[in-house]
């Protein structure tokens, strides 16, 4: 998602990095030949000393793959006027049938992928998109977490033939209920590990509960991106939660060129095998943030019951395939469609407005495609 365009013949070395926590490993081409490679300490001052040396009258660029590393290396480099391209790992050109790999063949071959032009480069979010997209990480960790306890605690009382206290009306883990857990007769051992599990579940609730603060706060000292969080808002089923995820993925919105660009950025895009007249296209490709996606087609599911244009997509798609996988491929294109208005929203900076629609027929849709006769609340929340 870079807007930037990378001309080979511009420059004249070509500097391929394989990089790790302890060292560099660099290989040096130019347009005729391969130079030199070399493994340094991971510093970005040896590596711009090195070249400042040896390639004094030369215009050099740099490559490596995106990894554990960050953006570090590239931000020191571009900061002292160098080209550097972080490159995607799986779209970086391999030799099928090449069962040797080292720091010192990948960094050839980096190298020699950038003197031929077949690298693109990732978009390399700003600082505050980084740290933006720290603390929805944060969360999203400390979701997963409760959301295992949550299972462990289920598995341990079906383990133990313990039944789970009857759900009230408004949640199967209301305080009510954990009340009841931390009561519920049985064995000293199993009772320590009951009593564990509930403590983590506390602790993760907790510590949710300040990094969701932390995002509020952060957000409401950022103009663009508490402007954008609002814009995102407006359309129909995507709440705050997904807003925010979705601008810590997405970044700039100075950036979309190309209305396809989210979709294809979120693996929401289908895979396709043609030749000739022959035409096959498969499933998604899940590229991208998996839990940007499920949270995207989360979205989707609350959208369908709040906009009647996208409520009627979604039977359209639906009634088009057969109903053993009928409401998951149409779910799936109505977060594509998603994605369409996200573009339009952050590329016009303007809020998203519900088109008026005389519904057909009194549905309304459930997660499993199939409808109802009457219309009832909505089950799911805004996302």
């Amino acid at each position: 998602m870079s807007s930037q365009k990378f001309v080979p013949l511009s420059y004249d070395i070509f500097a391929g990095m394989d990089v790790d926590k302890s060292g560099i490993s660099v290989s040096f081409y130019s347009h005729k030949d391969f130079i030199r490679s070399m493994r340094i300490p991971y510093s970005s001052e040896n590596l711009i000393n090195y070249v400042r040396k040896h390639f004094a009258d030369n215009a050099v660029a740099f490559a490596y793959e995106s990894g554990p590393t960050g953006y570090g290396l590239y931000d020191d480099l571009v900061k002292v006027g160098y080209h550097c391209m972080v490159a995607c790992a799986a779209r970086i050109p391999r030799i099928a049938g090449l069962e040797i790999k080292t720091n010192r063949r990948d960094s050839r071959k980096i190298a020699e992928s950038l003197r031929g032009g077949q690298l693109k480069s990732i978009h390399i979010p700003t600082t505050e998109y980084r740290n933006l997209r720290h603390l929805t990480q944060l969360r999203d960790v400390y979701v997963k977490q409760i959301t295992a306890n949550k299972s462990r605690v289920k598995m341990l009382l079906l383990f133990e033939g313990i039944d789970f206290p009857a759900p009230d009306h408004t949640s199967p883990w209301s305080k009510k209920i954990i009340s009841q857990l931390e009561q519920i007769p049985c064995r000293e051992t199993v009772r320590f590990k009951l009593n564990s599990l509930l403590s983590n579940i506390r602790y993760n609730k907790e510590q949710l509960l300040l990094s969701v603060k932390h995002i509020r706060a952060f957000c409401k000292d950022n103009k663009e991106i508490l402007d954008n969080v609002r814009l995102l808002m407006t359309i129909p089923g995507i709440g705050y939660t997904t807003a925010v995820d979705l601008l810590a993925r997405i970044g700039d919105w100075r950036h979309l060129h190309n209305v396809r660009h989210i979709a294809s950025f979120l693996g929401l895009v289908p895979r396709e095998y043609s030749t000739g007249d022959t035409i096959r296209r498969g499933t998604i490709t899940r590229a991208g943030s998996s839990r940007t996606r499920n949270k995207l087609i989360q979205c989707a599911w609350a959208a369908i019951r709040k906009d009647a244009e996208l409520a009627e997509f979604y039977k359209t798609v639906y009634h088009n395939h057969p109903k053993t996988n009928a409401a998951r491929k149409a779910i799936v294109a109505v977060a594509r469609k998603l994605t369409t208005r996200i573009y339009a929203v952050l590329h016009n900076q303007r809020p998203y407005v519900i088109k008026q629609a005389v519904a057909t027929e009194d549905e309304t849709i459930t997660p499993q495609g199939t409808t109802r006769s009457v219309i009832e609340p909505a089950t799911f929340t805004t996302c």
